[in-house]
């Protein structure tokens, strides 16, 4: 009876519009709150007079909540109700959001930057999950696309919206302009999304708290050995490293005693899952690598100025930004098997475009390539993986979608962000000559490249198991 007023309400146009809007602003402001701090960090270092690497913490922090908690809260919606959940996380973004512009010491600016992103995580593992709900199969690909372009607008109004607020009012600003669009998402969730099944709440009390404690802990110190020290590893990575496998070795054993463990670990025996977040890594690790190295490349090698740099930069985002509903719908067409292999294909392409070519036109020309592939394939890799998801399970599913994206983000800006360091021959980038800046960021795309590659063939190889 649930499932038969789902499908009717969301058949509805004029409802499945207002559901898609519900759902994409949700994406938008956590993927703006994501690039919008970034430009606020010299404004914090004057106005608490803490170092860079102090206040770089109010954007790790968000970072650290979104990775830490996004599978235990998909698993949570599944088991107490997706709407009410998603209220919840909206109601604590938003509250996180004026406190963080009310504070004025950077700890408490930190903890509520960090309650922010546990909203964020919220509202991203949710609102696949209810796509995967509502919206019928043959359109899945295209609800997909539409919200990798939200993401995409999102991460690239960041920084020019955070300008501009800053230099117009104050840093508080770029945190006071969610309390509009957090009341105006929470609104129409409440009046459009559907209401949770009645009597699902009971529910909640399966809920594996211990397997979530080992993994918010197991997530947290891999993303700080990763991202601590900014690419140059120390003892303190490392021991953070090893609490991680250590932390990763009592989860797996922990899932396997509990009845109701927060992951069912033969669900890894999914070919078809397992595969689709490998290659999410993978390639979310490469295109980080882009963002990392891309200013560095242009202002060093190419020696533009910072305002060209920003213009160049802004290729990448607007690509995204046409290119995610496009994406979608071919996704649709060729199906999401081939349509992830086709993505690979352009996206190596790009990549061998960045190793062999130089120059603003061989930048620009390798993004314009690499861009549509990453959207086909993060469509397509979606819909792979959330079209058949039993009910019950589609807030696990897209948490450990949006799981396997953040470590592919952390892996590319530490991992990759070292790969270039070491093949620049310098730690010291802003000093580093032009020639050693394209030696780097070449020997880093052919590494990119060869990690695409490898997707590729995994891509490859599960299409076949499957035909099997």
């Amino acid at each position: 009876m649930y499932d038969e007023v789902i499908a009717k309400k969301a058949g509805s146009g004029s409802t499945t519009w207002w559901m898609l809007a519900c759902l994409s602003l949700s994406i938008l402001l956590s993927s703006l709150s994501t690039s919008i701090a970034n430009v606020a960090l010299p404004r914090l270092v004057q106005e608490f007079s803490a170092s860079f690497q102090e206040v770089q913490w109010v954007v790790l922090a968000y970072l650290l909540a979104i990775t830490t908690m996004i599978v235990s809260v998909g698993k949570l919606g599944d088991l107490i109700g997706r709407k009410r959940l998603l209220l919840s996380g909206l109601f604590l973004f938003t509250l996180g959001s004026v406190l963080c512009a009310a504070m004025s010491s950077l700890s408490l600016l930190i903890v509520f930057r960090a309650m922010q992103g546990l909203g964020a995580a919220t509202m991203m593992a949710l609102s696949l999950a209810f796509v995967s709900e509502m919206v019928p199969k043959e359109k899945f690909g295209q609800t997909m696309g539409l919200l990798g372009t939200m993401s995409a607008i999102g991460t690239a109004l960041g920084p020019s919206l955070g300008g501009f607020l800053i230099a117009g009012m104050s840093w508080r600003a770029i945190f006071l302009i969610n309390l509009p669009l957090g009341l105006l998402t929470f609104l129409l969730v409440l009046r459009h999304l559907p209401d949770d099944q009645p009597g699902k709440k009971t529910k909640g009390l399966d809920f594996d708290y211990r397997g979530t404690l080992l993994l918010a802990l197991t997530l947290a110190a891999y993303a700080l050995a990763m991202t601590i020290g900014r690419g140059h590893y120390g003892k303190f990575n490392a021991g953070l490293l090893l609490t991680a496998i250590l932390g990763l070795v009592l989860f797996v054993l922990t899932e396997r005693k509990v009845a109701a463990p927060l992951i069912q670990l033969s669900l890894f025996r999914n070919p078809v899952l397992s595969a689709a977040l490998t290659m999410n890594v993978l390639v979310s690790t490469v295109m980080m690598a882009t963002l990392v190295i891309g200013p560095f490349y242009l202002s060093r090698a190419l020696g533009l100025n910072q305002a060209l740099v920003g213009v160049v930069m802004s290729v990448g985002p607007l690509i995204s930004i046409l290119s995610g509903v496009p994406a979608g719908r071919l996704a649709d067409h060729f199906g999401a098997s081939l349509s992830v292999s086709i993505g690979l294909m352009l996206m190596a392409v790009g990549s061998v475009v960045l190793v062999i070519f130089s120059g603003i036109s061989g930048y620009v020309i390798a993004i314009a390539i690499l861009t549509p592939g990453y959207q086909l394939f993060q469509a397509a890799n979606g819909t792979s993986v959330m079209t058949d998801v039993l009910p019950g399970q589609q807030g696990l599913m897209s948490g450990l979608l949006n799981l396997s994206r953040n470590l592919g983000l952390i892996t590319g800006a530490s991992v990759m962000g070292a790969i270039f360091s070491l093949a620049s021959g310098t730690t010291e980038m802003m000093s580093a000559q032009p020639g050693a800046i394209l030696t780097g960021t070449r020997i880093t795309f052919a590494v990119g490249g060869t990690l695409i590659i490898f997707a590729l063939a995994i891509a490859i190889y599960s299409r076949s198991r499957h035909k099997c």
